[in-house]
């Protein structure tokens, strides 16, 4: 199979993955809004489509008395017209309602689906780990599936309307247009309905031209969508790195990124430039060529005197109609193959969020995880953490952690430590065997990087709980506990962006003030104190013993000084197949009030030399 049927096939099986998401607005939770909307938008079409014809036969009327030159009969039809266009007009604007409200209803379901799935179990940031056509999630669900639920509906609108006003017209122009008779060889020669057969032709003509002409029109539209969106997600990445690209002096660099993607998206839009003015030759030709056609058609018959004005110009309108229904799918090609390539884009996203998903029920390949009525608070039965392609990144584990217990993972950087952490956290679910945690038992991450969402700071403090949750005096509490004592009268503050205010040392602070609140029984840390000063680090760590005594904590870190904080120290080691587990020690208390007074001895001697350097 060469490239070319493997991308047709690809590009099918995600135009069918889709639909399979998208026609779930007609057959779910809100199918009675769906089919109200749809049959509504069908019953307007039959109603634009009667109020058509009526136009068309005044047409003929209207020419017919100007042909007489009857004032009064001219005057009669002038009359007539003004409900006619009236119901024109409102048949049109309800057009407008029903499609754009059918889309706006369609776009709100396929987006908050889309939510749900990408939000579910840290799938948002399982993306980032696995290979796929997902890049850019946040483009393809919001611009991506605008376009995918706009055109949808207008195509259906536009595909229904030609198809009935097609079948219409014919009618009209087989009954109108009558037989062409001409003499071949001595023999009179009839063709009934001789202007049905030459629009078919006509049109057969230029929708083949517009379909060869625009067939790469898909991939390039495709093509533009993806360059689109990677000049965005640069642009977005800059701004949220702008911090350390400043300090670091890195603009040119940056500059430099930015202008390779907009060339990238300038390329793209010349070659759909070119591809609309290949098919703007066949558009504009048609437009030109149309009306004109038909007139000559009926030029001889009107002469012989076999039809009056009035039919020509009837025959004339009803010709351009019928042309028009049947090349709906020339006029609007570009739109199509725009919408396609959203379309695929929303469908990849599709994809690998089935991908996580199944991982996530387990079997062979994925982790299992299973809360179970055991003592221990959390066990990893034969856990052997892998990529998605099946790399070994941590081999066979066996871990047992109860209550109370606090479990340092240290080893060498890349052994596998923070990827063992995710899995723990259910963050990452590939490889083998199971993590049991207690039935009931609630869970706590800390990463080396703190979230801190928009709001006030009390906003901060609950999360992800509603602020409402908790009392001002409680997170008044927990910022003290977490060294946070100056921001206690900002708790409510509005409009401060804290993410850019406090520093990440700070911020890891707010992470222990919102442990203090949630009051887990699994505390998962991971370099959750490097940002921290040793003694602020001391403080935390202690305070967090003194308020969650009976929490289990598994923590990774490269400090030393942290494992006076830890009863247990898991060594990892890198190998060949897999990082494995090479010691579990278990550090006794006295040994750990002897390294905690070492620890302090050396922390201080390091402040001290600090401040002799600074004099």
């Amino acid at each position: 199979m060469n490239d070319s049927a493997v991308e047709t096939l690809e590009r099918r099986r995600l135009f069918a993955r889709f639909w399979r998401t998208a026609s779930g607005f007609w057959t779910g939770q809100r199918k009675r809004e769906a089919w109200f909307l749809t049959l509504t938008l069908l019953a307007i079409i039959l109603g634009q489509l009667f109020i058509q014809y009526r136009l068309n036969v005044w047409n003929r009327e209207v020419f017919d008395a100007l042909e007489k030159r009857d004032i009064s009969l001219v005057g009669w039809y002038a009359l007539i017209f003004a409900p006619l266009a009236l119901a024109a007009v409102a048949f049109n604007v309800a057009s407008v309602w029903g499609r754009l409200t059918t889309q706006r209803a369609w776009r709100a379901w396929l987006t908050d689906h889309q939510i749900d799935r990408w939000l579910r179990n840290g799938r948002y940031y399982q993306l980032n780990l696995v290979r796929g056509e997902h890049q850019n999630p946040e483009f393809r669900i919001a611009d991506d599936t605008r376009i995918a639920t706009e055109s949808p509906v207008d195509f259906a609108f536009g595909v229904t309307t030609a198809v009935l006003t097609a079948i219409t017209f014919i009618g009209v122009l087989w009954a109108v247009g009558g037989a062409l008779s001409f003499d071949w060889n001595g023999r009179t020669i009839n063709i009934p309905g001789y202007l049905v057969f030459v629009a078919l032709a006509y049109s057969i003509v230029t929708t083949t031209a517009m379909l060869f002409i625009g067939r790469r029109f898909v991939q390039v539209a495709e093509g533009k969508n993806q360059s689109e969106a990677e000049f965005r997600y640069a642009a977005t990445r800059l701004r949220e790195n702008g911090e350390s690209i400043a300090l670091l002096g890195g603009e040119p660099e940056e500059r430099s990124g930015l202008s390779i993607a907009l060339g990238n998206v300038i390329m793209q839009w010349r070659e759909l430039c070119g591809q609309y003015m290949r098919t703007t030759v066949v558009s504009y030709s048609n437009f030109v060529l149309a009306p004109v056609i038909p007139i000559l058609l009926c030029a001889p018959k009107y002469l012989a005197g076999t039809m009056s004005l009035g039919e020509v110009m009837q025959a004339s309108a009803a010709f351009v109609t019928v042309q028009q229904s049947f090349n709906w799918l020339m006029e609007n090609y570009p739109k199509l193959a725009d919408w396609t390539a959203s379309a695929n884009r929303v469908a990849g996203l599709l994809v690998s969020l089935d991908r996580l998903e199944r991982a996530e029920r387990g079997g062979a390949g994925h982790i299992r995880r299973t809360e179970e009525g055991t003592e221990a608070e959390l066990e990893l039965c034969d856990v052997s953490v892998t990529l998605d392609d099946g790399t070994a990144v941590v081999d066979e584990t066996r871990v047992r952690i109860d209550r109370g217990e606090k479990v340092l993972v240290v080893g060498e950087s890349g052994a596998g430590k923070s990827t063992l952490i995710r899995a723990i956290a259910g963050l990452w679910p590939w490889g083998e065997g199971e993590i049991s945690i207690r039935k009931g038992a609630k869970l706590f991450f800390m990463p080396q990087r703190p979230y801190v969402p928009v709001g006030t700071l009390k906003h901060a403090v609950a999360y992800p709980n509603p602020t409402e949750s908790i009392s001002d005096d409680d997170v008044v509490k927990a910022l003290k506990d977490a060294g946070l004592g100056h921001l206690t009268d900002r708790v409510n503050d509005q409009g401060v962006p804290w993410e850019r205010t406090l520093s990440g040392g700070e911020q890891q602070r707010l992470t222990f003030a919102q442990l203090f609140i949630q009051k887990p029984d699994i505390i998962v840390m991971d370099e959750a104190t490097s940002a921290l000063d040793p003694e602020t680090q001391e403080r935390l760590m202690e305070r967090l013993g003194e308020r969650l005594p009976d929490a289990a904590m598994i923590s990774v870190g490269h400090r030393p000084e942290l494992e006076v904080f830890h009863n247990r120290r898991l060594v990892l080691a890198r190998r060949k197949h897999g990082s494995r587990l090479i010691a579990d020690e278990h550090l006794s208390a006295e040994n750990s009030t002897l390294r905690q007074t070492l620890a302090r001895l050396f922390n201080r001697r390091r402040v001290m030399e600090g401040e002799k350097l600074r004099q």
